[in-house]
Protein backbone atom coordinates (compact mmCIF):
# COMPACT_ATOMS: atom_id res chain seq x y z
CA UNK A 1 0.00 0.00 0.00
CA UNK A 2 0.84 3.60 -0.40
CA UNK A 3 0.67 5.13 3.45
CA UNK A 4 1.00 8.61 4.35
CA UNK A 5 3.18 8.78 8.06
CA UNK A 6 2.73 11.77 9.91
CA UNK A 7 5.12 11.79 12.93
CA UNK A 8 6.54 14.50 14.50
CA UNK A 9 9.56 12.62 16.34
CA UNK A 10 12.24 11.53 13.29
CA UNK A 11 13.90 9.04 14.50
CA UNK A 12 10.47 7.67 15.84
CA UNK A 13 9.23 8.32 12.19
CA UNK A 14 12.15 6.68 10.39
CA UNK A 15 12.02 3.19 12.51
CA UNK A 16 8.10 3.16 11.52
CA UNK A 17 9.26 3.95 7.88
CA UNK A 18 11.76 1.38 7.57
CA UNK A 19 9.63 -1.29 9.51
CA UNK A 20 6.23 -0.50 6.95
CA UNK A 21 9.03 -0.77 3.76
CA UNK A 22 10.01 -3.69 4.89
CA UNK A 23 6.76 -4.94 5.06
CA UNK A 24 6.28 -4.20 1.69
CA UNK A 25 4.47 -0.66 1.70
CA UNK A 26 5.65 2.53 0.44
CA UNK A 27 5.78 5.45 2.39
CA UNK A 28 5.96 8.79 2.59
CA UNK A 29 6.74 10.77 5.75
CA UNK A 30 5.62 14.06 7.40
CA UNK A 31 6.57 15.54 10.51
CA UNK A 32 3.81 18.42 10.64
CA UNK A 33 0.04 18.48 9.95
CA UNK A 34 0.05 21.18 7.65
CA UNK A 35 2.65 20.06 5.31
CA UNK A 36 0.84 16.56 5.22
CA UNK A 37 -2.31 18.82 4.32
CA UNK A 38 -0.39 20.49 2.01
CA UNK A 39 0.64 17.35 -0.16
CA UNK A 40 -2.80 15.34 0.27
CA UNK A 41 -4.48 18.35 -1.85
CA UNK A 42 -2.54 16.60 -4.90
CA UNK A 43 -1.22 12.99 -4.09
CA UNK A 44 -3.27 10.51 -3.00
CA UNK A 45 -2.47 7.35 -0.56
CA UNK A 46 -4.20 3.80 0.41
CA UNK A 47 -3.63 4.44 4.15
CA UNK A 48 -2.82 7.61 6.71
CA UNK A 49 -1.42 7.08 9.77
CA UNK A 50 -1.36 9.79 11.92
CA UNK A 51 0.36 10.79 15.38
CA UNK A 52 -2.00 12.14 17.53
CA UNK A 53 0.24 14.54 18.75
CA UNK A 54 2.41 16.95 16.89
CA UNK A 55 3.11 20.79 17.49
CA UNK A 56 1.59 22.51 14.91
CA UNK A 57 -1.80 21.12 14.64
CA UNK A 58 -3.32 18.81 16.52
CA UNK A 59 -3.74 14.70 15.18
CA UNK A 60 -7.94 15.28 16.10
CA UNK A 61 -7.47 18.83 13.71
CA UNK A 62 -5.94 16.90 11.01
CA UNK A 63 -7.83 14.09 10.98
CA UNK A 64 -11.33 16.48 10.92
CA UNK A 65 -9.75 18.37 7.95
CA UNK A 66 -8.74 15.14 6.32
CA UNK A 67 -12.35 13.96 6.78
CA UNK A 68 -14.33 17.26 6.22
CA UNK A 69 -12.71 18.28 2.91
CA UNK A 70 -9.44 16.38 1.66
CA UNK A 71 -9.57 11.91 1.35
CA UNK A 72 -13.15 11.44 3.22
CA UNK A 73 -12.79 7.82 2.38
CA UNK A 74 -9.43 7.19 2.84
CA UNK A 75 -8.64 5.07 5.57
CA UNK A 76 -7.24 6.74 8.35
CA UNK A 77 -4.78 4.81 11.53
CA UNK A 78 -4.17 6.88 14.38
CA UNK A 79 -1.70 6.13 17.13
CA UNK A 80 -1.74 7.89 20.43
CA UNK A 81 0.16 8.09 23.88
CA UNK A 82 -3.28 7.85 25.44
CA UNK A 83 -5.30 5.29 26.14
CA UNK A 84 -8.44 7.03 27.75
CA UNK A 85 -11.63 5.94 26.22
CA UNK A 86 -12.76 9.35 25.91
CA UNK A 87 -9.66 9.91 23.59
CA UNK A 88 -10.31 7.09 21.55
CA UNK A 89 -13.73 7.90 20.84
CA UNK A 90 -13.09 10.95 20.41
CA UNK A 91 -11.02 10.01 17.52
CA UNK A 92 -13.14 7.87 16.03
CA UNK A 93 -16.40 10.09 16.42
CA UNK A 94 -13.83 12.21 13.92
CA UNK A 95 -13.46 9.40 11.27
CA UNK A 96 -10.24 7.41 12.13
CA UNK A 97 -10.67 3.84 11.37
CA UNK A 98 -8.89 2.31 13.87
CA UNK A 99 -5.71 3.03 16.44
CA UNK A 100 -2.88 1.83 18.39
CA UNK A 101 -1.31 3.01 21.30
CA UNK A 102 2.30 3.71 21.52
CA UNK A 103 4.61 2.03 22.72
CA UNK A 104 3.78 0.26 19.34
CA UNK A 105 4.08 -3.61 19.16
CA UNK A 106 5.18 -4.25 15.88
CA UNK A 107 3.45 -6.83 14.89
CA UNK A 108 -0.39 -5.88 16.09
CA UNK A 109 0.56 -2.30 13.89
CA UNK A 110 1.25 -4.58 10.80
CA UNK A 111 -1.83 -6.51 11.40
CA UNK A 112 -3.90 -3.55 11.81
CA UNK A 113 -2.78 -1.76 8.63
CA UNK A 114 -3.11 -5.34 6.71
CA UNK A 115 -6.82 -5.22 7.99
CA UNK A 116 -7.67 -1.53 7.22
CA UNK A 117 -6.35 -2.61 3.41
CA UNK A 118 -8.53 -5.33 3.44
CA UNK A 119 -11.52 -3.53 4.43
CA UNK A 120 -10.76 -1.02 2.01
CA UNK A 121 -10.45 -3.95 -0.95
CA UNK A 122 -14.13 -5.12 -0.17
CA UNK A 123 -15.56 -1.67 -0.09
CA UNK A 124 -13.90 -1.02 -3.47
CA UNK A 125 -15.15 -4.79 -4.59
CA UNK A 126 -18.99 -4.24 -3.74
CA UNK A 127 -19.90 -2.80 -6.92
CA UNK A 128 -18.22 0.94 -7.04
CA UNK A 129 -19.46 3.34 -10.37
CA UNK A 130 -18.12 6.25 -10.69
CA UNK A 131 -20.11 9.03 -12.68
CA UNK A 132 -19.26 12.50 -13.52
CA UNK A 133 -21.18 14.38 -16.35
CA UNK A 134 -22.08 11.29 -19.29
CA UNK A 135 -19.26 9.58 -18.04
CA UNK A 136 -20.43 7.03 -16.13
CA UNK A 137 -17.48 3.88 -14.67
CA UNK A 138 -18.21 0.38 -13.22
CA UNK A 139 -14.44 -0.24 -11.64
CA UNK A 140 -15.84 -3.55 -10.41
CA UNK A 141 -16.55 -4.50 -13.91
CA UNK A 142 -14.44 -2.75 -15.64
CA UNK A 143 -16.76 -0.98 -18.28
CA UNK A 144 -17.19 2.44 -18.92
CA UNK A 145 -19.45 4.49 -20.75
CA UNK A 146 -19.83 7.85 -22.62
CA UNK A 147 -23.72 9.11 -22.78
CA UNK A 148 -25.27 5.55 -22.41
CA UNK A 149 -22.68 4.25 -25.60
CA UNK A 150 -19.53 1.36 -24.31
CA UNK A 151 -16.16 3.32 -24.75
CA UNK A 152 -13.23 1.16 -25.27
CA UNK A 153 -9.88 1.67 -23.23
CA UNK A 154 -6.86 -0.29 -22.91
CA UNK A 155 -6.50 -1.78 -19.54
CA UNK A 156 -3.88 0.87 -18.80
CA UNK A 157 -6.47 3.68 -20.01
CA UNK A 158 -9.05 2.69 -17.85
CA UNK A 159 -6.75 2.70 -15.05
CA UNK A 160 -5.66 6.22 -15.33
CA UNK A 161 -9.86 6.67 -16.12
CA UNK A 162 -10.29 5.57 -12.35
CA UNK A 163 -7.59 7.10 -11.03
CA UNK A 164 -8.87 10.78 -12.31
CA UNK A 165 -12.34 10.00 -11.82
CA UNK A 166 -12.28 8.78 -8.29
CA UNK A 167 -10.75 12.16 -7.07
CA UNK A 168 -11.87 14.98 -9.47
CA UNK A 169 -10.95 18.76 -9.03
CA UNK A 170 -7.58 17.51 -7.48
CA UNK A 171 -4.36 18.45 -9.17
CA UNK A 172 -2.06 15.21 -10.07
CA UNK A 173 1.46 15.47 -10.47
CA UNK A 174 2.69 12.94 -13.98
CA UNK A 175 5.38 11.39 -11.60
CA UNK A 176 2.25 10.44 -8.94
CA UNK A 177 0.41 9.30 -11.29
CA UNK A 178 2.68 7.06 -13.03
CA UNK A 179 4.05 5.37 -9.67
CA UNK A 180 0.29 4.93 -8.64
CA UNK A 181 -0.85 3.17 -12.55
CA UNK A 182 2.23 2.09 -13.65
CA UNK A 183 4.09 1.16 -10.61
CA UNK A 184 7.86 2.21 -9.35
CA UNK A 185 9.57 -0.27 -10.97
CA UNK A 186 7.87 0.65 -14.20
CA UNK A 187 10.16 1.51 -17.30
CA UNK A 188 7.35 3.78 -18.18
CA UNK A 189 8.20 8.13 -18.77
CA UNK A 190 6.44 10.89 -18.54
CA UNK A 191 6.17 10.90 -22.02
CA UNK A 192 4.15 7.64 -22.18
CA UNK A 193 1.51 9.42 -19.10
CA UNK A 194 1.21 12.54 -21.42
CA UNK A 195 0.09 9.90 -24.82
CA UNK A 196 -2.70 7.72 -22.09
CA UNK A 197 -4.08 11.06 -20.85
CA UNK A 198 -4.17 12.62 -24.44
CA UNK A 199 -6.17 9.24 -25.79
CA UNK A 200 -8.30 9.32 -22.77
CA UNK A 201 -9.42 12.90 -22.94
CA UNK A 202 -10.31 12.09 -26.75
CA UNK A 203 -12.08 8.58 -26.09
CA UNK A 204 -14.00 10.40 -23.56
CA UNK A 205 -14.63 13.79 -25.12
CA UNK A 206 -13.10 15.49 -21.71
CA UNK A 207 -13.82 18.84 -22.40
CA UNK A 208 -15.72 21.80 -21.34
CA UNK A 209 -18.41 20.74 -23.89
CA UNK A 210 -18.87 17.66 -22.35
CA UNK A 211 -19.11 19.12 -18.81
CA UNK A 212 -16.23 17.35 -17.63
CA UNK A 213 -12.68 18.40 -18.97
CA UNK A 214 -8.95 17.21 -18.42
CA UNK A 215 -7.01 20.14 -17.64
CA UNK A 216 -3.46 20.44 -18.37
CA UNK A 217 -1.12 21.82 -15.89
CA UNK A 218 2.25 23.14 -17.24
CA UNK A 219 4.78 21.62 -16.08
CA UNK A 220 3.31 19.93 -13.78
CA UNK A 221 0.24 17.20 -14.52
CA UNK A 222 -2.94 17.53 -15.06
CA UNK A 223 -6.62 18.06 -12.85
CA UNK A 224 -9.99 16.63 -13.51
CA UNK A 225 -12.62 19.65 -13.68
CA UNK A 226 -16.12 18.92 -13.61
CA UNK A 227 -18.18 21.79 -14.65
CA UNK A 228 -21.31 23.27 -13.51
CA UNK A 229 -24.20 23.41 -15.62
CA UNK A 230 -24.84 27.22 -16.22
CA UNK A 231 -28.51 28.20 -15.61
CA UNK A 232 -30.55 29.31 -18.11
Amino acid sequence: MRIALLEDDPDQAAQLQALLEQAGHTVHAFHRGRPLLNHLAHESYDLIVLDWGVPDLSGYDVLRTIRGQTVPHTPVLFLTNRDAEVDVVQALEAGADDFVVKPLRERELLSRIRALGRRAQERAATGEVLEAGPIRIDVTRREITRGGVPVELTPREFDVAVFFFRQPGKLVSRAHLMEIVWGRSSDASLRTVDTHVSRLRQALGLSAASGVRMTPIYGYGYRLDVLKAEAS
